[in-house]
């Protein structure tokens, strides 16, 4: 089933008016959750809004919540985001560390409770807008852990995405956003929901052997993903989640009584404006003659021309675009159910929206 990219936002937008959020919260996470979707992300897509509104029916997502700065020292802000949407409380906090890094130089901002942040890459896409730099470790508490260590069987780490961002020419920006799991826990769902397999040597059962089968991350007894690049990926997580946990007090997946539930995020984001350290356009040449010595390098394999980190995402967008974006039934249904459990006319909603590409089941 094909949508187009206005259909579901409007579809989105009504869900979450209907769960209490303002017009403006709406449209926010609909812009968001459909982005990650024109990009080739669905993990982080529109299939992430039945969570939400679980996670808000059952009072771990605030609605109408803001950013509240409870430290400020110069270029360091510590950011509560009170359990509210993260497609705010992440835009909120990107505004507060993009204006200290024009006016400094460079901003470190720990960020904590927030609910699911989406798309960690939507954030740093805020400072490339700015033409500053930045750096995102982010990691998850309040749902069980879902990634094993690299060595062992049980799960013991969140999915702990990092991000980098770099302005590069033309809008060619770097963009590196992984997790540090081989895939994320939403690529499962996915998979489940499609009732395909997941790509091989990513998960383990419950018994620690390799499978296939998704749904092993949304059934007991619950089996893991593995880290990227064994100990390499494994190590990259530590990392996140101390940073982005301990560093900025949200805290780590590690048990503690009185967590909070739900997708909760902690995010520590160091911004940097290239013109403090003396020569932006400087800066921007190497960027420009870096992407273009790196991309010459010959193609293997099936003849690909090689691309950056961002690239793909950019070549998906215009695909979907253009063509709209998929989803599966199962998915749709999920979605239908999160609408209707708020009491969204789903009918009434895809015939008002524009640019209907296709029939789904209402």
């Amino acid at each position: 089933m094909l949508f187009a990219a206005e259909e579901l936002r409007a579809f989105v937008r009504a869900v979450c008016a209907a769960g209490g959020s303002s017009a403006a919260e709406s449209a926010a996470v609909a812009e968001n959750l459909v982005e990650a979707n024109l990009q080739g992300h669905d993990s982080h897509g529109v299939g992430m809004l039945p969570s939400y509104i679980a996670n808000m029916k059952a009072g771990q997502l605030k609605v109408n919540q803001h950013a509240e700065v409870i430290s400020d020292r110069g270029a360091i802000a510590v950011i509560d985001g009170k359990f509210g949407y993260g497609q705010v409380i992440g835009a909120e906090a990107m505004a507060i560390g993009i204006a200290k890094a024009q006016k400094l130089g460079m901003a470190l901002v720990a960020l904590r409770n927030a609910h699911h942040l989406g798309r960690i890459g939507a954030w740093a896409e805020r400072c490339i807008g700015a033409g500053l730099v930045s750096m995102h470790y982010v990691n998850v508490i309040g749902v069980p852990a879902r990634v094993a260590p690299h060595g062992g069987r049980d799960a013991r780490l969140g999915t702990n995405p990092v991000c980098i961002g770099v302005p590069g020419p033309g809008g060619r920006n770097i963009m590196l956003d992984m997790a540090t799991s081989i895939i994320a826990m939403g690529k499962t769902r996915v998979a489940a929901n499609k009732g395909v397999p997941a790509p091989p040597d990513c998960l383990i059962d419950a018994e620690g052997r390799p499978t296939t089968d998704a749904n092993v991350m949304w059934r007991e007894p619950f089996g893991a993903l593995l880290p990227f690049g064994t100990y390499k990926g494994f190590g990259l997580s530590v990392a996140c989640d101390l940073l982005a946990g301990a560093l900025t007090g949200g805290g780590t997946v590690a048990p503690h009584a009185g967590r909070p539930k739900g997708i909760i995020n902690h995010m520590l984001s160091v911004i940097i404006d290239p013109a403090a350290l003396g020569d932006s356009a400087g800066f921007a040449q190497e960027v420009e003659r870096y992407i273009a010595w790196v991309t010459s390098s010959r193609p293997r394999g099936d003849g690909t021309a090689v691309m950056v980190a961002g690239d793909p995402e950019r070549k998906t967008r215009v695909a979907r675009s253009a063509v709209g974006i998929e989803i599966d039934s199962r998915s749709w249904a999920e979605i239908i159910a999160a609408g209707k459990s708020v009491g969204v006319d789903i009918a009434a909603v895809r015939a008002a929206a524009p640019g209907q590409r296709a029939a789904a089941p209402g």
